[in-house]
C-alpha cells in the first residue's frame, strides 16, 4: 500500500475553485487539504502547478482480446496514465465480443494482471444475449453497451423487442452507439454508385451524417423516456441532437445523459483533406458548426462528460481505401491537454475540465470514492504544468499502433506526473508504477 504523500503549494482544481493548498495522501486515499505539514510524507513541490482529480474515461476500445496487433489493455492504460486517466471504462466489441459474464470476467482478470490504472468493462448486448445481460452486477460493471449502429462481429442490436427488454430490464446504466444503420447503408449505396471503389473520406460524414445520429438518439431517447431506463447516449456529434438533452439540471435529477469526445470537439469536416483517415471516427467528426455547438454545450450542460473513443488502428490499415479503412484512432494521451488548450484560448475554465472529465463521470456512474480532490477519496491524482510547451511526436507516443491524429500538434500544457490510489504511475517521462483497481459503484 501506499505511503505518505504531500502534495506542496499546488493550485487545487476542484468542485468548481482553484485554490492554492496541500493535499495529504496516506494508504492511496486522500486524507487532508489545507495548510499541512507531515515530516514522515514524501513532499512533492507542487508549486506553479494545477493538481487536478485524475481522468476518468467513460469509453475506450484497447482491443483485447483478438485485435491485440492495434493494441492492448496494458499498452493503451499506459498511454492512459501518461495523459492523466486514471480510470478507463472499455468496450465490449473485441473478438469474442464480451457478450457473456464469462468473457467479460476474462478481461477485468487481465486488467488485474496489467493495468496501471483503475478500469471497469461494459457488458456487451446483442440480439441474442438479454439472459446473460441481465446477469450483470451494476456494483461491479460500468454499465450495458448497445451499439445502435454496425460494430465487430454480431454486437448490432436492431431487433424492436430486444432493445425494449434492455432498456426496461438492464440492471444497470445503458450506454448507447447511435446511428441508423438503414440511413447509412442507404447513403454508402449512393456514394459506390457515384464513386465506385474510390469513394473519398471526406464523404464519411455524408454517408453518416446528422440524419442518421439524430433518427437513433432520438429513438433511444423516446425509449428511455418510455421505459425510464438511465440512458447514456455515447459521442454526440452534431449540433441537431443536443435538442434532445436538458441543460440546466442537477446531474441527479437526469435519467438521459450526453458525451461528447475530443475528436469532434477539436477536428471539422475540413480536416479531412489533410488527415484523412486518420480522423474517420463512427460517428463521423462534422462540420465546423457542428463543433462550435458542442463545445457551447459543455458550458451549459447539455453535454454531461466528455470521453476519448480511444480505438487504435494500425497505419497500415488506415492507409486503405475508404470503404476498407476502419473507424476509430488514439487518444487516450492527449484528451486532457487537449480539453486544456481550451482553457489556454479562454473557450473553458480549468475547473470545467475537472467537472467533465472526473467529477460528473463519477457521478454520472455513481463510481465509490473517486473524482474529487477530498478526504476520503483515492489519490488518484494528475499533476498539471500549466505553461510548459511542448509537441507531439511519434518517438514520444505509448500508443502500440504509434500513432495520433495529434502529431505536430504544440500543446500549452505537460502532464507531470500521474498518481493513482497513492502511487505515482507516470513520472512525466515514462511508467514508473502500477496501482489500477477495479472500480466500484454504489448502486
Amino acid at each position: 500500500m501506499a505511503g505518505k504523500v504531500l502534495f506542496s503549494r499546488a493550485e487545487v482544481v476542484n468542485a468548481g475553485e482553484v485554490k492554492t493548498a496541500d493535499v495529504l495522501v496516506h494508504h492511496g486515499k486522500i486524507v487532508a487539504v489545507g495548510d499541512l505539514a507531515d515530516p514522515e510524507a514524501e513532499v512533492i513541490d507542487a508549486r506553479g502547478c494545477w493538481l487536478m482529480p485524475g481522468c476518468i474515461d467513460d469509453q475506450v476500445h484497447f482491443r483485447e482480446p483478438g485485435l491485440t496487433h492495434k493494441g492492448e489493455i496494458s499498452t493503451e492504460s499506459r498511454a492512459a496514465a501518461a495523459g492523466g486517466i486514471t480510470s478507463f471504462m472499455e468496450m465490449p466489441n473485441t473478438i469474442p465480443n464480451a457478450l457473456t459474464q464469462r468473457l467479460l470476467q476474462d478481461k477485468y482478470d487481465r486488467a488485474a494482471e496489467v493495468s496501471p490504472v483503475n478500469y471497469s468493462f461494459f457488458m456487451g448486448a446483442s440480439n441474442d444475449n438479454l439472459a446473460e445481460v441481465l446477469m450483470t452486477d451494476p456494483r461491479k460493471v460500468c454499465g450495458v453497451k448497445v451499439f445502435m449502429g454496425s460494430s465487430t462481429g454480431n454486437m448490432l442490436v436492431d431487433q424492436t423487442e430486444v432493445l425494449e427488454g434492455i432498456f426496461k430490464e438492464s440492471p444497470t446504466l445503458v450506454a448507447v452507439h447511435c446511428e441508423d444503420e438503414a440511413t447509412v447503408r442507404a447513403q454508402l449505396a449512393a456514394a459506390e454508385a457515384r464513386f465506385g471503389e474510390n469513394i473519398p473520406v471526406s464523404m464519411h460524414p455524408v454517408i453518416r451524417d446528422a440524419e442518421a445520429c439524430y433518427r437513433s438518439s432520438s429513438r433511444a431517447v423516446e425509449m428511455a423516456h418510455k421505459w425510464g431506463t438511465q440512458l447514456h447516449v455515447l459521442h454526440i456529434s452534431t449540433a441537431r441532437e443536443l435538442a434532445l438533452f436538458r441543460s440546466g439540471l442537477a446531474l441527479k435529477d437526469k435519467r438521459v445523459t450526453a458525451e461528447a469526445c475530443i475528436h469532434h470537439l477539436w477536428f471539422s469536416d475540413a480536416d479531412y483533406a489533410t488527415l484523412g483517415n486518420r480522423i474517420k471516427w463512427n460517428p463521423a467528426v462534422k462540420t465546423a458548426l457542428d463543433r462550435e455547438a458542442l463545445r457551447a454545450a459543455l458550458l451549459d450542460g447539455t453535454i454531461d462528460v466528455v470521453a476519448t473513443d480511444h480505438a487504435p488502428h494500425t497505419l497500415e490499415e488506415k492507409g486503405r481505401l475508404y470503404k476498407q479503412a476502419p473507424s476509430g484512432g488514439p487518444l487516450v494521451q492527449h484528451a486532457l491537454v487537449a480539453m486544456l488548450e481550451w482553457v489556454h484560448q479562454g473557450v473553458l475554465p480549468v475547473t470545467r475540465v475537472a467537472e467533465l472529465m472526473a467529477h460528473r463521470v463519477a457521478e454520472l456512474f455513481r463510481i465509490e470514492d473517486r473524482g474529487y480532490i477530498a478526504p476520503g477519496q483515492w489519490a488518484d491524482l494528475v499533476l498539471v504544468e500549466p505553461h510548459a510547451p511542448w509537441e507531439v511526436t511519434r518517438s514520444g507516443l505509448l500508443y502500440k499502433c504509434g500513432w495520433s491524429p495529434f502529431e505536430g500538434t504544440v500543446f500549452t500544457s505537460r502532464i507531470r506526473e500521474t498518481w493513482v490510489n497513492g502511487v505515482r504511475v507516470w513520472d512525466g517521462e515514462k511508467i514508473c508504477g502500477a496501482a489500477g483497481q477495479r472500480l466500484t459503484f454504489a448502486r
